[in-house]
């Protein structure tokens, strides 16, 4: 696939993504980690298939991780859970949305910074760094749905808002 493509692919889906949390949708543990995970395997692949990987490379990869994780988890601190219907939902706030750009902002100059002490840019692939973030943010909010004794959402697509006989 055209790098181009995925990474457009990429970027519709977490836009998608974030206009759906934004608006509050129910919480499963499979859109919770699923997302990332996904696209951590794809990041990973990407590093893997490079013809070049070095110890800077490692380093810088685990610096981007290490913002990436707290990013992410600082983002799930904002994001609100309420009970709908007996089972846990989420909802991204303003503070949430301002996270994500803090997010973007601080991953790109860390990815700058990077590349100019010696980083392959290819070694810091798009869905790895978005993957991570998500997973710091997905850690926090699955701590918090947990320690709240609410369930969560079941995974199959139900019709929230119908009522059921």
């Amino acid at each position: 696939m055209h790098p181009l493509l995925l990474i457009g692919l990429i970027a519709a889906a977490v836009i998608a993504l974030i206009i759906r949390r934004l608006r509050g949708e129910p919480l499963t543990a499979r859109e919770l980690f699923g997302a990332p995970l996904i696209l951590i395997a794809i990041g990973g692949y990407s590093v893997v298939k490079l013809p070049v990987f070095t110890p800077t490379d490692g380093v810088w990869l685990g610096a981007g991780a290490v913002a990436g994780l707290g990013f992410g988890a600082l983002r799930g601190l904002t994001i609100r859970l309420f009970t709908r219907e007996g089972v846990l939902w989420q909802r991204y706030t303003g503070w949430t949305f301002g996270v994500w750009v803090l997010s973007f902002a601080g991953n790109f100059g860390l990815g700058h910074l990077a590349v100019a002490c010696g980083m392959h840019a290819d070694a810091r692939p798009m869905p790895l760094s978005i993957g991570v973030s998500l997973l710091g943010e997905a850690l926090v909010i699955g701590k918090r749905a947990l320690d709240s004794g609410v369930p969560f959402a079941p995974s199959e697509r139900i019709s929230y808002g119908a009522r059921r006989s």
